[in-house]
């Protein structure tokens, strides 16, 4: 495999893997809405695509001339664009690795804390509001019986600088938003509930191992730490200054995040073990505090 086609290129995820498979010779072609910025993935050397993942007839063109695809734009809930890559990959013997998310592990447990680390091999019942997300990732992994070599990976609270145009994560810089606003660090309810977590960097190593070492119809968890929002409102508080870390109502966290981000972003445990990839993969990632990347 030389040729890889990355969707969200211009996105933190997506950025970082293709900085990282550029290290490694290989030939990136980034799928891109904006034809803003084309010419700076170019600078990077990045060849681009201009286009989006709901036109079926530019994926089909798009893969035809690559042989693999990471897709990273708005994927975990986007079933239409999963269907677009399947029925263009069908048959052809590629590689598909699918970015979900760990939100799939939480329990709606509004702060409280859940000690369960979940592994692949244990079956997941998702609540209502995480099952598509379920869904998806089964039809990715069972797209290998019709001759795809698909892979899901699972990322945690992701946290570091993003190796491509986009610098920032999302739970992270949006909990520092929102305490800058209050003075005080955040979090919501009792803030016991834990995430696990991994640097941007350790990520996209494990990217780039899976499309390298992966058996067709794999599915990976990504850590390696962990930590309660409590915890990290109370780093936030000392690294930013500000008042000592509050706990606001989960209520708070809905209205200034949505029912996803509130719910499951800020108020879930999503805690897994990572073994697998450590074990298949030879996975060895570096970084192990997001304490120190605050």
């Amino acid at each position: 495999m030389k040729k890889i086609l990355i969707t969200g290129i211009t996105g933190y995820i997506g950025g970082t893997i293709a900085k990282k498979l550029l290290d490694r010779n290989y030939e990136v072609i980034g799928l891109v809405r904006n034809e803003n910025h084309v010419q700076e993935l170019e600078s990077l050397g990045i060849k681009t695509v201009i286009g989006n993942i709901h036109n079926e007839d530019l994926i089909k063109t798009a893969v035809a001339g690559v042989d693999a695809v990471i897709h990273n734009a708005d994927s975990a809930d986007d079933a239409y664009a999963v269907d677009n890559f399947i029925k263009a990959m069908e048959g052809n013997h590629k590689t598909f690795i699918f970015t979900s998310g760990s939100a799939i592990f939480g329990g709606k447990e509004n702060g409280k804390r859940s000690d369960f680390v979940f592994t692949e091999d244990f079956p997941l019942t998702p609540r209502l509001e995480m099952a598509s997300r379920v869904l998806i990732n089964n039809h990715v992994l069972q797209s290998v019986q019709k001759a795809i070599r698909s892979i899901v990976i699972v990322p945690t609270m992701v946290y570091g600088e993003g190796l491509g145009i986009k610098k920032d994560s999302i739970q992270i810089p949006a909990l520092v938003t929102f305490s800058k606003k209050k003075g005080h660090g955040v979090y919501f309810g009792e803030g016991e509930n834990i995430w696990s977590n991994l640097h941007i960097e350790d990520l996209a190593d494990l990217y780039v191992l899976a499309l390298e070492k992966a058996k067709g119809g794999s599915i990976y968890y990504a850590e390696n730490g962990a930590s309660s929002l409590k915890n990290i409102a109370e780093i936030i508080s000392k690294k930013y200054n500000l008042a000592p870390a509050q706990s606001l109502s989960i209520q708070d966290a809905v209205d200034n995040f949505g029912p996803a981000g509130g719910y499951f972003g800020f108020a879930s445990n999503s805690r897994c073990s990572a073994d697998k990839a450590r074990t298949e993969l030879e996975w060895k990632p570096l970084y192990n505090s997001i304490e120190n990347f605050i």
